[in-house]
């Protein structure tokens, strides 16, 4: 009965993270493609502006070359395209503002429709694209992913820090949560890193009237991840042999469902 009732709770658990996943990839999807109308209507407003600078040199007798258009041009162009850019992020969690300099970012985390903290990026855009101030945590590899992406890609540069910023909320939300409503449960305290990938607690089985330490230890070597790349759940080595196969179980709901609700799910199995 007990089996039965956590492989019920398994198989809701993947599915409802099946239909989250569907959700996500259709909204990225339609995002990707808002992106790409305004990418094409940039393109297509900046053909029109060089044929225009064409046809004011032609008419004056000089030829204007269109590679090279007036540094008010390409500035009016980078605040286009900034502004096409707020469009479609608002859809993703990320908003933003003009500022007299550049643009200034709100990327917004959450985790399964619970909206947590807010982030912001202050960017100016003259000389060049650059960072002038924000108030990203000091453990996510801004400075990395700024040198991949933000010269060449702003926009790829913003998806990639949402997902690092996200995946981190996930994660300490997680076990927050876990902390919150289950701290009588956990035996002494989690204990966590500030990037909350690596998670270690412990709690107790009960057999026969026997009680039975289990040991678990989370790593989320992905950063981009909530749930964890490695799990490991021990018990003592005189344990029976039922309970290693109840440890396995634990370990492969630990990893395919989130944490606090991984184990609400084996503290109602025991309690049952």
């Amino acid at each position: 009965g007990v089996f039965a009732h956590l492989e019920m709770l398994e198989a809701q658990a993947q599915e409802a993270a099946v239909k989250e996943e569907e959700k996500k990839q259709q909204e990225e999807k339609l995002a990707r493609l808002k992106a790409r109308v305004q990418e094409l209507r940039l393109k297509r407003d900046e053909l029109r502006h060089k044929v225009n600078l064409q046809q004011k040199g032609l008419g004056k007798g000089v030829v204007s070359d269109p590679a090279q258009p007036r540094a008010q041009a390409v500035l009016e162009w980078k605040i286009e395209s900034i502004k096409a850019m707020l469009q479609v992020f608002y859809l993703t969690g990320i908003s933003g503002k003009l500022t007299p300099q550049g643009v200034c970012f709100c990327i917004s985390t959450a985790y399964e429709g619970t909206y947590l903290s807010f982030y912001y990026l202050d960017l100016l855009i003259k000389p060049k694209v650059h960072i002038h101030r924000h108030s990203i945590p000091i453990f996510i590899p801004l400075e990395q992913i700024a040198e991949k992406y933000l010269q060449t890609d702003v926009r790829r540069f913003l998806s990639v820090l949402s997902d690092h910023l996200n995946a981190y909320a996930g994660r300490k939300y997680q076990a927050d949560q876990l902390q919150e409503h289950f701290s009588d449960q956990i035996e002494g305290t989690l204990q966590r890193n500030s990037l909350c990938n690596l998670l270690v607690f412990n709690y107790n089985i009960v057999r026969k009237s026997e009680t039975f330490p289990f040991s678990v230890r989370l790593l989320y070597s992905d950063p981009c991840c909530s749930l964890p790349t490695e799990v490991m759940v021990s018990c003592a080595p005189e344990a029976p042999a039922s309970l290693t196969e109840t440890a396995a179980a634990h370990s492969d709901l630990f990893r395919r469902v989130a944490l606090h609700k991984a184990f609400g799910s084996i503290s109602s199995a025991r309690e049952s």
